[in-house]
C-alpha cells in the first residue's frame, strides 16, 4: 500500500509552472503552494462551504460526510468524516491541497497525509471575522482571489449591518441548546456566542471552561434566562420544548420565548451563518419588545431550509451525533 500511495503522491507534485501562493491557516502555519491548487479535498462540511463560497468549488474533487451545501457538493465523492478519514481514498484523488478541520479531524491520519507530502490547510474560524479571513486565504491558495474578496466583503458588510442594528440595545439573557440528551450548550468562546453578542444577547453559560459543556437542567433553572434557543435540524420537530415547558416558573417558558434557528447554518463557520444570525437576532429582539412567542416560532421569520444537520457539530460543539 505504501508504494501505491507514494506513486500517487508523485503524481500530485507534477504540474505546469505557475506563481507560488501562500496563506496563513488557523493553526498559525504558513501554507505555501508552488502554484494555485487545482485539486482540493475538503475534510469538513464548513470547509466545503467555504471553498465554494471563495470561488474554488470547481477545484474541489472530494469532500467529507455531511457536506451538503451547496447542492453541487452532494455529488462529490466522500473520503471521511469527523469519525475518521480514508487516507488511501484521499491520496487517490491526487490533491495538491487538503482543507482539514483543526479540531474535528483525526490528527494521526492528517499527519499520515503530511508524510506523503500532501499540503494541508487547517481551517477553524474562532470568531466571526475569521470566516472572512478563511475565504480570503482559501481564495488565495485556489487562485480565485477575486471571487473570495467579493464574498468576504459581502459577508463583512452584512455583519456590520447587524452590529449597527443591535448595538446599544438592552442585553437579553439566553440559553442556547445544541443537544438534548445529554443536555449540552456552548461557552463564551464558541462562535455561536460571538453571534449572540452581535445580537446584544448574553449567554448564561459563557463563563464555563469547556467549549461545549454538558450541563444539568437545574443550572438553567437557576440562571432563569429570558429566552431558550435550540438548533433546528431537518426532520426534527419542536419536541425539545416539552422538557422545558413543564417548568412553568422558568421565565422563558412563562413568556413563551422558546425558539429555533437553522443548526446547519449557525453552527457552521461559513457565510451562511449570517443568514441564521439575522433570524437569531430577530428572536432576541422579540424578547426586548415583550412579544409573546408562538410554540417556539415567530411566524414573521421565515425558516430557512435545513439540509441533514450541521455535520460540523459533532467535534466542534461536542454533539454526540458523530458524522
Amino acid at each position: 500500500m505504501r508504494i501505491f500511495l507514494t506513486l500517487l503522491v508523485l503524481g500530485v507534485l507534477v504540474h505546469p509552472a505557475r506563481a507560488a501562493v501562500e496563506a496563513l491557516d488557523d493553526a498559525g502555519r504558513l501554507v505555501r503552494l508552488e502554484q494555485p491548487a487545482r485539486r482540493i479535498v475538503s475534510l469538513s462540511p464548513h470547509a466545503t462551504e467555504l471553498l465554494f463560497a471563495a470561488g474554488a468549488g470547481d477545484r474541489v474533487v472530494a469532500v467529507s460526510e455531511y457536506s451538503d451545501w451547496p447542492p453541487a457538493a452532494r455529488r462529490l465523492p466522500r473520503v471521511g468524516s469527523g469519525a475518521g478519514l480514508n487516507v488511501e481514498a484521499i491520496i487517490a484523488q491526487r490533491p495538491d491541497l487538503v482543507v482539514a478541520w483543526l479540531s474535528g479531524n483525526a490528527k494521526p491520519q492528517l499527519h499520515q497525509l503530511e508524510k506523503f507530502g500532501v499540503k494541508i490547510f487547517y481551517s477553524e474560524p474562532r470568531d466571526i471575522d475569521g470566516i472572512a479571513d478563511n475565504l480570503l486565504a482559501l481564495g488565495r491558495l485556489a487562485g480565485s482571489e477575486v471571487k473570495a474578496r467579493q464574498a468576504a466583503k459581502a459577508f463583512r458588510e452584512g455583519v456590520e449591518v447587524l452590529r449597527l442594528r443591535y448595538v446599544g440595545r438592552r442585553p437579553v439573557t439566553v440559553f442556547y441548546q445544541i443537544w438534548e440528551q445529554p443536555l449540552m450548550t456552548v461557552n463564551g468562546h464558541h462562535l455561536i456566542s460571538h453571534w449572540l453578542r452581535l445580537c446584544g444577547a448574553e449567554n448564561i453559560f459563557s463563563g464555563l471552561p469547556d467549549l461545549a459543556p454538558t450541563i444539568d437542567p437545574e443550572a438553567v433553572l437557576k440562571a432563569d434566562p429570558e429566552v431558550l434557543i435550540a438548533g433546528r435540524h431537518a426532520g426534527k420537530s419542536h419536541h425539545w420544548e416539552a422538557r422545558w415547558r413543564k417548568w412553568k416558573t422558568l421565565r422563558a417558558v412563562r413568556d413563551g420565548h422558546l425558539y429555533t434557528v437553522p443548526a446547519d447554518m449557525l453552527e457552521r463557520q461559513t457565510p451562511r451563518a449570517l443568514q441564521a444570525a439575522r433570524e437569531l437576532c430577530e428572536h432576541i429582539d422579540q424578547v426586548r419588545r415583550g412579544e409573546k412567542g408562538s410554540s417556539g416560532r415567530d411566524a414573521r421569520v421565515r425558516p430557512e431550509p435545513v439540509h441533514q444537520g450541521s455535520g460540523d457539530v459533532p467535534v466542534q460543539t461536542g454533539n454526540p451525533k458523530a458524522g
